[in-house]
């Protein structure tokens, strides 16, 4: 299991001409292992984000998972391919008020074509792995912004994906908070198995990861092995 970007290119119109956002980028992550990718706002961390999610078809190159080359399929395919492989976490948690945060793991459940009555012994026990034992019928509202995140990370495993993707997840946190959950992106991809890839202009919390790639103005620097302890 991995996620694999092969050449890929990707342009936006830009008035009269044509803006790079990402140029020739290749970069293989294996199962079981995070990458984080650093740049400046603007150099093209969310366009590779939104590539790897399948979100957005690149211009030429492939975007493979777990060894499946995605750039031919069809919108729809992409679709069910994000519900059952791809897990994303998002800069901002955006979890439904109305919902608990078991709820909010059971209606993904839900999505992903299972009961989400029947999903909820799997929620606990995701809310439990990101230390949320005994907040699972609390709502967004009674949980702190760190507890949110923590959620949001969970809700992005509850249909087990093999690819991991997380659009800053240390943005709206403190320094303790934010180190705090790197750490428990890095030990959950391990212990999930899921390829990982983790976007930062943040370089403050990377140690614990596999690797650390770097793009400016479209093009990623070969990825730097951070000798991460195993845990």
């Amino acid at each position: 299991m991995s996620l694999e970007l092969t050449d890929v290119t990707l342009t936006y119109p830009d008035g009269d001409s044509v803006l790079t956002a990402l140029d020739r980028v290749s970069l293989r992550v294996p199962a079981g292992s995070a990458t984080a990718v650093v740049g400046p706002s603007g150099s093209g961390k969310s366009s590779l984000l939104a590539v790897a999610a399948t979100l957005i078809r690149p211009d030429s190159g492939t975007v493979a998972v777990d060894g499946v080359d995605t750039t031919g399929m069809s919108r729809r395919e992409r679709a069910a391919l994000r519900r059952a492989r791809i897990g994303i976490v998002f800069q901002q948690p955006n979890l439904p008020a109305s919902l608990t945060a078991a709820e909010q793991l059971q209606v993904m459940a839900q999505l992903g074509g299972r009961s989400a009555a029947g999903a909820r012994p799997r929620a606990l026990e995701l809310l439990a792995s990101v230390g949320l034992t005994g907040q699972a019928d609390r709502r967004p509202h009674q949980l702190s912004g760190g507890q949110r995140q923590r959620v949001n990370i969970a809700r992005a495993l509850m249909n087990d994906p093999t690819v991991l993707l997380v659009d800053e997840p240390t943005s709206a946190l403190d320094h303790e908070r934010g180190a705090a959950v790197v750490d428990l992106l890095v030990r959950l991809t391990r212990r999930q198995g899921a390829a990982t890839v983790l976007v930062t202009h943040d370089r403050a919390h990377l140690a614990a990861v596999d690797r650390l790639a770097e793009v400016h103005d479209g093009c990623l620097a070969p990825a730097r092995v951070t000798a991460a302890p195993r845990r």
